[in-house]
């Protein structure tokens, strides 16, 4: 299966666009106690590592990564945690930080189990915001870019644990 590439978001447009995120956040929590940061697994990575480092404020990170089971044409409806967090968000502000949001599925549950753990605020920061599959009532707090439709890989961002390395962003299709 041959795949087309066609660049999207070049790696400038995304480090000048992390950067601004990083003093959007930084203002957002002025004046607030240490900010947990939670990475999602595997998609976010590059993204996290690039956007805590441009927060000008004391952080704790942690990760967490959820599977979904279903079928090879289904979106799995199970959700669950394949890797938890390790420390207490109890009555911390906490950032959940993913690649994207696209139905708003797996943030849905993840949002909903940490707010049974009690955070003292809980907010999303997403590279890219996907709002037209949305199937879910989840909103982006911090997003990178707003996408409309389109299939897209690099910058942690995979088809099938493949691109996530690319550092830029780009529009996948088949040939």
């Amino acid at each position: 299966m041959g795949h087309k590439l066609t660049p999207f978001i070049t790696a400038e447009q995304i480090a000048e666009r992390v950067a601004e995120m990083g003093r959007e956040i930084t203002a957002g929590y002025s004046g607030k106690d240490a900010l947990v940061c939670i990475c999602v697994l595997k998609g976010a990575f590059l993204f996290y590592s690039d956007v805590i480092r441009k927060i000008d404020r004391e952080i704790e990170v942690d990760f967490v990564r959820l599977a979904s089971y279903g079928t090879a044409t289904s979106r799995g409806e199970d959700i669950v945690f394949s890797k938890d967090l390790e420390i207490s968000i109890e009555g911390k502000d906490v950032l959940v930080v993913e690649d994207i949001v696209d139905t708003g599925h797996s943030m849905d549950f993840l949002l909903h189990v940490l707010r049974r753990r009690n955070p003292k605020s809980l907010k999303i920061c997403a590279l890219i915001d996907k709002q037209e599959r949305r199937e879910k009532d989840v909103s982006v707090d911090f997003a990178g870019f707003k996408l409309d439709d389109g299939f897209i890989v690099g910058y942690g961002l995979d088809y099938a644990e493949r691109y996530r390395e690319l550092d830029g962003i780009y529009e996948l299709s088949t040939d």
